[in-house]
């Protein structure tokens, strides 16, 4: 098949980037024919999938997760590439010569309350710009262009981690400082290091570690902590082919292949090599959700209870596994593990499990108390967009509790809207990890993807049209084998920074 497709050329082209043939015709395979879309059965709700923490049990959870931060478990995982364009698109239609929407006039009437008025007061001073009191309208776009471009604070081509969110008393914070206070905030000080990962587009990466450097003295005195702050990018060979309409190779003019990045799911590799790094709990959270000082407070407690969480249920997993696994193992170690698994980790057994011999249902359960395993914080759905915890039949009948994203269902399929227009939750991608397993091995993360949940869009490239490849999302698809309890989370622990107003809510003006 590959002999088909693809020409020497091309082969030299995909090995340079690190892509097999063999990965290469299977994602035109893909195109030619799409997996199904997900099965939703009914959403995740309050007693069906989605636990509420009792206050009698935070105590206990708070203090495991302050004993795992002192013995050096917890790491912060923070996928950071993206970059701050789609904060600013009501801006750049402007300044690309767009006219004067509620938008823009918005802009210019708060201006002095974003927190990065000061530095753009700066450039525009230099300039003869006085941005202190009303602007008359010819002055605006060259204000924004000031904002925006490359000859004054360039925010539309930087990361969004390196623009300020938030003011302090010391000056003004980014998400990447924000993200290293909180997560200090987590392990606590018993902690002796506190460790933060973040994953950037190499060409942002010097701007990143100089935020850090530049903050690291400051912070590491606040928090009596020393950071191990590290970076990655997204690899080459994780990029996808694109297709024309036909569901051949997209070709340039120059007749290369069009390859392009694949979504965050790409990101499965760089988590697997922490964990071969001997990161055990990862904490994943998105780079824009993050408060300023007043209002880590919950933040900073959840993140506490779910880790504690988190760590509870493993133990009690690998324990449970470790009787099981002993010789003479019977039906009270294989009920118990039954048990757990459908009242602490909310994971169905499939039909006709009983039914099995015992040393096969011994061996099942084993295998699904040994694997990867999450705690999930999702919020009420307050119209927020993002995926969501629902019931979700796989191809052999079972039933898991996964998180499901718009674009995995089927839109003409009214049954299926229905269940998803039900859904009470949503995912604010607030997500902690054990990535090792109870003898301390790092897992196999490829092995618990769900290759079926890969995403198919339409796109165009220099006026062509094409269809592009995302290969399973992070959260849902590439995590679809582990074990997943989902946890409601106060709303007050979510506060995304989707575009540059959001930077105006009450909670990111503490």
């Amino acid at each position: 098949m590959t002999d088909d497709l693809f020409t020497a050329r091309d082969r030299e082209q995909m090995g340079a980037l690190g892509i097999a043939p063999d990965e290469a015709a299977r994602q035109v395979a893909l195109f030619r024919r799409p997996p199904p879309p997900a099965r939703l059965v009914r959403p995740c709700t309050t007693g069906d999938g989605i636990r509420v923490l009792p206050e009698r049990l935070q105590p206990r959870l708070v203090d495991a997760a302050v004993r795992a931060g002192a013995a050096g478990w917890i790491g912060r995982f923070v996928p950071a590439s993206g970059a701050a364009t789609r904060m600013f698109k009501p801006l750049l239609a402007y300044q690309a010569g767009g006219e004067e929407t509620d938008e823009v006039r918005r802009f210019f009437a708060e201006l002095p309350r974003f927190p990065f008025f000061d530095a753009l007061a700066q450039v525009a001073r230099e300039r003869g710009i006085d941005i202190t009191g009303d602007l008359p309208p010819e002055a605006r776009r060259a204000v924004v262009d000031l904002l925006l471009g490359p000859d004054g604070l360039g925010y539309a081509e930087l990361p969004k981690g390196s623009i300020p969110f938030h003011r302090t008393a010391g000056g003004v914070r980014t998400p990447v400082e924000e993200h290293l206070v909180e997560a200090a905030l987590v392990v606590g000080r018993r902690a002796e290091v506190c460790r933060v990962h973040f994953t950037v587009s190499p060409e942002h990466e010097g701007r990143f570690r100089d935020v850090v450097e530049r903050a690291r003295p400051e912070l590491e005195r606040l928090s009596r902590t020393r950071f191990e702050v590290t970076f990655s990018h997204q690899g080459r060979a994780t990029d996808t082919l694109a297709v024309d309409p036909e569901d051949r190779p997209f070709r340039l003019a120059d007749g290369s292949l069009l390859v392009r990045p694949a979504g965050h799911g790409a990101l499965l590799g760089n988590l697997q090599a922490l964990a071969d790094a001997g990161w055990d709990l990862v904490q994943v959270k998105n780079i824009d959700n993050v408060l300023p000082d007043a209002g880590k407070y919950p933040v900073v407690r959840w993140k506490r209870l779910l880790t504690g969480l988190l760590a509870t249920l493993r133990e009690r997993a690998a324990e449970i596994a470790a009787r099981l696994d002993r010789a003479g193992a019977g039906e009270a170690e294989r009920a118990a593990a039954e048990r757990f698994l459908a009242e602490e980790l909310d994971r169905p057994l499939p039909q006709g499990f009983a039914a099995l011999p015992p040393d096969e249902r011994r061996r099942r359960l084993l295998d699904l108390l040994d694997r990867p395993l999450r705690v999930c914080g999702v919020v009420r759905n307050a119209g927020e967009p993002g995926g969501g915890p629902f019931w979700v039949e796989s191809a052999d009948g079972g039933v898991s509790a996964q998180i499901v994203e718009t674009s995995q269902i089927d839109p003409s399929d009214p049954a299926q809207r229905a269940i998803h227009a039900a859904a009470t939750h949503f995912n604010p991608v607030d997500l902690y990890c054990m990535l090792r397993d109870r003898r301390g091995r790092p897992y196999d993360l490829d092995g618990y993807v769900d290759p079926s949940t890969v995403f198919i869009s339409t796109k165009s490239h220099e006026g062509r049209p094409l269809k592009a490849l995302e290969r399973p999302g992070l959260w849902n698809g590439a995590m679809a084998g582990w074990n997943t309890v989902f946890v409601e989370v106060p709303l007050a622990t979510f506060a995304p920074v989707k575009t540059v107003f959001d930077l105006l809510r009450p909670e990111h003006q503490g």
